[in-house]
């Protein structure tokens, strides 16, 4: 992680003007009003992990708001999930209120207007993720915004010690690691936040938990050259047509998520410097193809270069070639 902005390098009649405009810039426009504006204090760091971009920054106690004005001029193709380092913070969004305490998350959707008040020691990791991301996940529920993650279950402690080391990973690992846990953080972070839904809006959060299910039962799958659709629609419990018609909101179905899958693992497998000796048809034959024609047109049409190519791009690129 990078610090990008500290109060302790600014005279103190600007450290909160300073701080606003950056971040503004580094997490999304706001107004804010500071408690106490010529004793305050605060940090920025930012960094990356795959496909997901963080920031994680500390203040003085101030309120927050991201007014309506704010949100329409705001074009986020992201969505914020908020994990409380230290301190607490109270936030609030689409008539749901939380209280976040270290080693708690949520969920904020910035195009659409919140407010935020920071108490006294709170220091904030924001994890911006893909919006298409967490949609393909648990479908377009507002209804899931600012409800609180805790670790009452095994796994929903998974998600928060897993969120938690994000910024201790960030550029600690080759490019293709990153991006697999970035994959299963998300993964992770989807599930726990669509379980708090249980009880309130049990149809929403139902489909949203079956949806985790099915893309868990292909992932654990994908070595599996005879893995056939009605084989992940019994792992769930549920009907094929019915897997389908989920997974059609996300413009997929089980075969073309198997497949799509299947491509990102062999892309991770020919990128990766630990498997340079592996062979293009080892590769694929290890991640459940049968058919290296059929593996190569597919692969290009995602990619656009053959397996081959990619493999030997990715060689040039580690060896810092043209």
């Amino acid at each position: 992680m990078q610090t990008v902005f500290s109060t302790d390098q600014v005279h103190a009649r600007e450290r909160f003007d300073y701080w606003h405009s950056v971040a503004c810039k580094r997490i999304v426009e706001h107004d804010t009003v500071p408690a106490d504006r010529l004793n305050f204090g605060a940090s920025i760091e930012v960094g990356g992990l795959g496909n997901l971009e963080l920031v994680q920054f500390q203040n003085s106690p101030m309120r927050v708001r991201h007014t309506p004005a704010h949100s329409a001029r705001t074009r986020s193709d992201e969505l914020f999930v908020c994990y409380q380092v230290s301190g607490s913070v109270f936030m609030a969004q689409n008539a749901s209120e939380v209280t976040l305490s270290a080693g708690t998350l949520t969920l904020i959707d910035p195009l659409l207007p919140y407010e935020c008040r920071f108490l006294d020691g709170s220091k904030t990791l924001v994890v911006k993720v893909p919006r298409l991301e967490l949609r393909a996940r648990f479908g377009r529920n507002r209804e899931l915004v600012a409800r609180l993650v805790r670790p009452v279950r095994v796994d929903d402690s998974l998600t928060l010690t897993l969120t938690a080391m994000l910024p201790s990973l960030a550029a600690k690992m080759a490019p293709v690691t990153e991006e697999m846990v970035g994959n299963h953080a998300v993964d992770l972070i989807a599930l726990s936040i669509a379980r708090t839904l249980d009880g309130t809006v049990c149809v929403s959060s139902s489909k949203a938990i079956l949806l985790a299910r099915i893309r868990a039962a292909i992932e654990a799958r994908l070595t599996d050259s005879k893995l056939h659709v009605q084989d992940v629609a019994d792992a769930v419990g549920i009907s094929v047509r019915y897997a389908n018609e989920l997974l059609s909101a996300q413009d997929t179905s089980i075969k073309q998520l198997a497949l799509t899958r299947r491509l990102a693992r062999c892309r991770y497998a020919l990128e990766d410097p630990d498997q340079a000796h592996r062979t293009v048809s080892e590769i694929a034959y290890g991640w459940g193809f049968s058919d290296l024609t059929h593996f190569g047109r597919k692969f290009k049409a995602a990619y656009g270069v053959t397996p081959s190519e990619y493999q030997a791009l990715a060689r040039r690129a580690r060896l810092g070639g043209d």
